[in-house]
């Protein structure tokens, strides 16, 4: 019998927890232009459930995902962004009906199985040296898509993706990435929308968290500008191992 923690938590403390998880992942989101929905998710499926948690986070994340996006483009390599986009667009849907309709202990589970196998990846020292191909491009994306209907862990593939790469510079793959997510966010938010996904509660609840968030994106995207791509990286190591901790349902 597994132990609803969503339920057991009071409405002040429910908020003070995904009050603290969206600042925290404004930060990471603002510094390494990703894991934003790997520190908010699991923190916030264990205070609301995971579908809810899903629907929050695109609210607080779509208009400076948007922002980010536009601001990044012009900088952004669109012949590894685009096939990226499609193969997301593919699979997200599937990965809606898998929010929506599994067990949610076991979609916690899933969802730190899959951080710690990203993890795994980047730490062995696998890399790439060419530019990538488009059947890896294609099958990135709809890991991507897949990942963000389940568990709004889209960034997490596309973290692996351009992290192992041994040509992109951390301020490339940044900026791949707030393009790719301010493309995303649109195909997203129809999917969410037509699926049950997001709804008007989700945006009464997302409303208090928009500061919180754009408070941590501001001081993380300033600290960016003052890291080493060494930093960077570690950084963002750092970052998946604390989503898989936090991820485990264990409390």
């Amino acid at each position: 019998m597994s132990l609803d923690l969503a339920a057991l938590l009071p409405l002040d403390a429910r908020a003070a927890t995904l009050f603290l998880a969206a600042l925290v992942g404004g930060l990471v989101r603002g510094f390494t232009g990703f894991g934003f929905a790997m520190v908010f998710v699991p923190v916030a499926a264990a205070a609301v459930g995971p579908a809810a948690a899903v629907g929050l986070i695109w609210v607080v994340d779509a208009p400076f995902s948007l922002w980010f996006g536009a601001r990044s483009a012009p900088r952004a390599v669109w012949r590894e962004v685009v096939p990226l986009l499609i193969g997301s667009t593919l699979l997200l849907p599937v990965g809606v009906q898998l929010l929506t309709h599994l067990d949610p202990t076991l979609t916690r589970w899933i969802t730190a199985g899959a951080i710690l196998l990203a993890l795994a990846a980047l730490v062995s020292g696998w890399r790439y040296k060419a530019d990538p191909s488009l059947p890896l491009s294609l099958a990135t994306g709809g890991a991507s898509g897949l990942a963000s209907g389940f568990a709004a862990l889209g960034g997490m593939p596309l973290a692996v993706f351009w992290l192992a790469s041994q040509r992109a510079s951390a301020r490339q793959v940044r900026d791949n990435l707030m393009a790719y997510f301010g493309l995303s966010t649109l195909i997203s938010g129809v999917v969410f929308t037509a699926t049950g996904v997001l709804t008007g509660p989700r945006f009464a609840e997302a409303v208090p968290l928009l500061l919180p968030y754009g408070l941590g994106l501001w001081v993380g995207s300033q600290g960016f500008h003052r890291a080493s791509d060494r930093m960077f990286r570690t950084v963002a190591y750092a970052v998946i191992l604390v989503a898989v901790c936090l991820a485990l349902p264990l409390r």
